[in-house]
């Protein structure tokens, strides 16, 4: 099997990536040979004895969809060689996301050949290089370029195009989650409304870890934001905490219902920008409370129901609806531009304005415990595996 510019083999099943996309499977002898044992910063490599040990990594893999907890399993891998334009990386840590969930069930827009290493988002440390590779070198700290690479495990073979070096002056937590959170926040702040310094933006699942991005770019960037909320036993607590990274407004799903829901009005423009990670009737109020001509981009479906418009808001407010979707957004811009939204993203944190979202650190041995709490309701914390 061919993914992502991947090279490894499934140990006792019969799973195959090759270094490139072209469809054609690595030969047996380099699925065999492998780098020697080095440190975290190995040397470049650019050629070994295909008589190596093969150096064995452990992974996260599923061989089908369904419920995470009972398809995914804790494998043993072995590394290829690493070729001209490889590098082998260590990964350090990575989050379970949503999208990680969706894809594992199977309903999510892009799903790999089966089997899989599960993950797409984490950050890695270069071990060691191929002779023709340019912008990396040993000790660079690595994300993936894009969705599918599989980055729960502890050491991989990639291809230098599947991935993206990160400053390795930021905390490591920032590093795991930067490439999907952040980004997804930043590009609908500013590529969907032309917003100015005073203006507001209202956004539901706000606890999220987009919706905490949200807020500490939104604030960064001199907008206002109403973050909804789900009703819950701590809400207090939950509040102050957004309220610590920026947020003005925290409210309840309830509340953004009541009539009183206009007295913040009072103090704050109407949002000409919705933000909806939800759907259903959670969509439909953030629809009532934009300004005319405003625009609303969803982004995720928590609730499993349908964006439900108002036929007279459309007419008579002129209101636009929206999707975006990193992975489209990537395809319709170049790696350079990519890169770019990701060093403007580590100015952020490097100025403290932009921390990761509130992580449980779990070794990668504890991935059920993991997974199961990643599916929990109203759980603020996102979880991220260690290696």
């Amino acid at each position: 099997m061919t993914y992502r510019g991947v090279r490894l083999l499934l140990t006792g099943e019969s799973m195959w990536v090759s270094g490139s996309m072209s469809g054609a499977r690595t030969p047996a002898r380099l699925l065999r040979t492998v780098l020697p044992a080095s440190g975290r910063h190995g040397p470049a490599a650019s050629s070994y004895s295909a008589s190596a040990e093969p150096s064995r990594v452990r992974a996260l893999v599923y061989g089908h969809h369904g419920d995470p907890a009972k398809v995914v399993e804790l494998k043993n891998l072995e590394l290829a060689a690493v070729g001209g334009s490889d590098v082998r990386v260590k990964m350090l840590a990575a989050p379970i996301n949503p999208s990680d969930i969706n894809m594992i069930q199977g309903n999510y827009g892009l799903l790999p050949k089966l089997p899989a290493v599960g993950g797409n988002e984490g950050v890695g440390q270069v071990v060691a290089v191929g002779s023709n590779v340019t912008r990396l070198k040993p000790g660079d700290w690595v994300i993936p370029a894009n969705a599918g690479l599989g980055t729960w495990r502890t050491e991989a073979v990639f291809s230098e195009e599947a991935l993206i070096g990160v400053p390795s002056d930021i905390p490591l937590q920032s590093a795991a989650t930067l490439g999907v959170n952040p980004c997804t926040a930043y590009r609908m702040l500013v590529d969907f409304e032309q917003l100015q310094p005073g203006d507001s933006v209202i956004q539901n699942a706000s606890n999220s870890g987009v919706g905490q991005a949200v807020i500490q770019i939104a604030a960064a960037l001199g907008l206002r934001t109403i973050n909804v909320v789900r009703d819950r036993p701590d809400i207090q607590k939950l509040t102050d905490r957004l309220k610590s990274l920026g947020a003005e407004h925290v409210i309840t799903e309830e509340e953004l219902r009541r009539p009183e829901m206009k007295n913040i009005f009072k103090d704050v423009p109407q949002p000409r920008l919705a933000l909806n990670c939800v759907g259903g009737k959670s969509s439909t109020e953030l629809l009532r409370h934009l300004a005319p001509g405003g625009t609303m981009v969803t982004y995720g479906g928590m609730a499993k129901q349908p964006v439900v418009a108002s036929v007279s808001l459309l007419i008579f407010k002129d209101l636009k609806l929206r999707g975006f979707w990193l992975s489209q957004w990537k395809k319709n811009h170049s790696s350079d531009q990519f890169k770019a939204l990701i060093l403007t993203l580590c100015d952020l944190i490097r100025q403290g304005q932009l921390t990761g979202p509130a992580c449980a650190e779990v070794p990668l041995q504890d991935y059920q415990h993991a997974l199961e709490a990643s599916m929990k309701p109203f759980v603020s914390s996102k979880q991220i595996l260690t290696m």
